[in-house]
């Protein structure tokens, strides 16, 4: 079987109405698919302000607001008009990206219909209660996910450290690697702009200390915050600089005082933005890869970051930047702490991180995933 022989079904719950890595990484697999002659038809809810436009055909489900959180909606199963157009379009593999009530339908359909199935998993659910005061639902979304997973054929992360955490928590005995790459005309230490820098009040000698991503709870603000005010505390100077936006802009605003909120960039413009810092300060652990990581690493910026999936599998320890046990807002400041003061450590540090980028290529990866596609298949037809 070729991967031109493919008709994949693809079931996401956030396919292009926000701009994250997830989704990102969705598009640049059916880009690459379709290139290389495969079907494929993706079921996910739509707005009517997409944050980009949709590789691929899109069929749009039936959604509506996520309570709390508007920007992200909820998919509320599988009408009967979508039913008909998958029975037309004929998949012989459904891949499902999140575990909402669409997915959960077309799971039900594709093993009535004799289908394989792939779920990818981008992120860590099963952690996200914490952020909101509910952590004593963790267990519960865990068991949740474990039977969605354990109705599929196999399943694809994008770090081996992701996949070691799903294999502790009994989630399937068939998971794969599904990794992430980097724009490299993009991302690279060459986009560094200095005026771009003193446009923004960052002179020549500041060092830079650089979040990027989504401005949400979940990304672990609140310990940024704290570790920025731990350095300041050891009256080490330093200028901060927050890439991009989101529901918690004004809280992190507000808890960030004297940061240089730079906004939404997208393109060439991130890739200059985020070169033109020093050092990049990752304390989430809700990723399971860290896009974010890696194109840091790609623009030549060493990387603190908690020692959790996806920056786990990415930054060496003490090579590329350092690894921090998650949540200890004085441990980040420890680690951060030489990079504001020796350039050579930093620019060491810097260059190793841009040197491992280079292992990262997209075709090759999203290749891997077809790959999948097909094994499962042919494991079907025995």
């Amino acid at each position: 079987m070729q991967t031109s022989d493919l008709r994949i079904a693809l079931f996401s719950g956030n396919y292009n109405y926000v701009r994250d890595g997830a989704n990102q990484a969705l598009n640049r697999l059916v880009e690459y698919l379709l290139r290389q002659g495969a079907q494929v038809r993706v079921y996910a809810p739509t707005t009517q302000t997409p944050a980009f436009e949709p590789q691929g055909d899109l069929v749009s489900l039936p959604s509506v607001p996520f309570p709390g959180r508007g920007e992200f909606r909820f998919p509320l199963g599988i009408p009967k008009r979508v039913r008909e157009d998958i029975e037309t379009f004929k998949p012989n593999i459904l891949h499902v990206s999140s575990p909402d009530a669409s997915a959960h339908r077309a799971v039900s359909w594709a093993r009535g219909q004799d289908v394989p199935i792939l779920a990818s998993v981008h992120t860590r659910f099963e952690t996200y209660p914490r952020y909101y005061g509910l952590g004593f639902t963790e267990p519960w979304v865990e068991a949740m996910l474990r039977r969605f997973y354990h109705r599929c054929d196999g399943l694809v992360a994008p770090s081996e450290s992701q996949i070691e955490i799903l294999r502790e928590q009994g989630m399937h005995d068939d998971i794969s690697i599904w990794s992430r790459g980097v724009d490299r005309t993009i991302f690279a230490s060459d986009k560094r702009d200095m005026e771009w820098r003193r446009s923004l009040g960052i002179a020549d000698d500041d060092t830079a200390i650089v979040f990027l991503g989504r401005l949400v709870m979940e990304k672990g603000l609140d310990i940024f915050a704290e570790t920025i005010v731990q350095l300041r505390k050891k009256q080490l100077p330093h200028k901060v600089l927050v890439i991009g936006e989101g529901p918690a802009q004004k809280w992190f605003e507000q808890n960030l005082p004297g940061g240089i909120f730079a906004g939404f960039q997208s393109g060439a413009n991130l890739g200059k933005a985020l070169a033109s810092g020093d050092v990049f300060f990752n304390p989430s652990i809700t990723e399971t890869f860290g896009n974010v990581t890696l194109e840091a690493m790609a623009c030549g910026l060493p990387v603190v970051a908690s020692a959790a999936t996806g920056s786990q599998s990415l930054v060496q320890d003490g090579e590329s930047g350092a690894l921090v046990p998650p949540g200890a807002a004085g441990d980040f400041a420890d680690a951060i702490a030489p990079y504001l003061t020796d350039d050579a450590l930093r620019s060491a540090h810097g260059n190793a991180g841009e040197k491992r980028s280079l292992d990262f290529s997209w075709d090759a990866i999203n290749q891997a995933v077809a790959d999948t596609y097909i094994r499962l298949i042919e494991a079907r037809a025995k």
